[in-house]
Parts: C-alpha cells; sequence; structure tokens
C-alpha cells in the first residue's frame, strides 16, 4: 500500500475506526478555523481590534496548514496497523466510492 492510498480506511473495522478519529480530528481543525477566520474578520470593523484579528487570521491559517499533517499521520497510522495486504484491493474504484 502507498501513503495516502485512500484505500487504507477500508480494509478492517480498525482501520476504520482509526480514520473515522483522524476525521474528526480534522473536522474540529477545520471548525477552528473557520471561527477563527469568521471572528477575525468581523474584528477588522473596528480598530480597537484589529490586532486580533490579525492574529485570529494567524492562527486560522496555521489550524488551516495543520491539516495535510494529520493526513500524513493518519495513513502513516494505518499502513503499521495489522491486517493490511500488499496485493490489489478486493475493492474496485468504482464499488469503493460507496453505494450497497
Amino acid at each position: 500500500m502507498k501513503l495516502l492510498d485512500p484505500r487504507l480506511s477500508d480494509l478492517t473495522p480498525a482501520h476504520i475506526s482509526i480514520a473515522w478519529r483522524y476525521q474528526v480530528v480534522r473536522t474540529l481543525v477545520d471548525f477552528g478555523a473557520a471561527v477563527c477566520f469568521v471572528i477575525g474578520s468581523a474584528f477588522f470593523f473596528f480598530a480597537r481590534t484589529t490586532t486580533a484579528a490579525d492574529w485570529l487570521f494567524l492562527v486560522g491559517s496555521i489550524l488551516f496548514a495543520f491539516k495535510p499533517t494529520i493526513d500524513v499521520a493518519r495513513s502513516m497510522h494505518l499502513t503499521r496497523l495489522p491486517g493490511q495486504s500488499d496485493g490489489p484491493s478486493q475493492h474496485t474504484p468504482a464499488s469503493a466510492g460507496g453505494g450497497s
């Protein structure tokens, strides 16, 4: 399996559980960044809060930059779990997208 391979999360229940946890963290980072940008944008309307707005934009940008790190950490974690095979996946790309 390759690093950042999207098929890693559908191999075993353990893989799915780990991938879900990383996705929760990634979603929380997204929400945190969004909140920083929205509040920072509102702070720019008032001269006395522009410094706070600058800091909120910096924090939001750092949170966005953290997302690829989460993806790489998830992929590395999943590749270390037992139960993976290095052979081809049993799922074809057409059937791996969902459905029943």
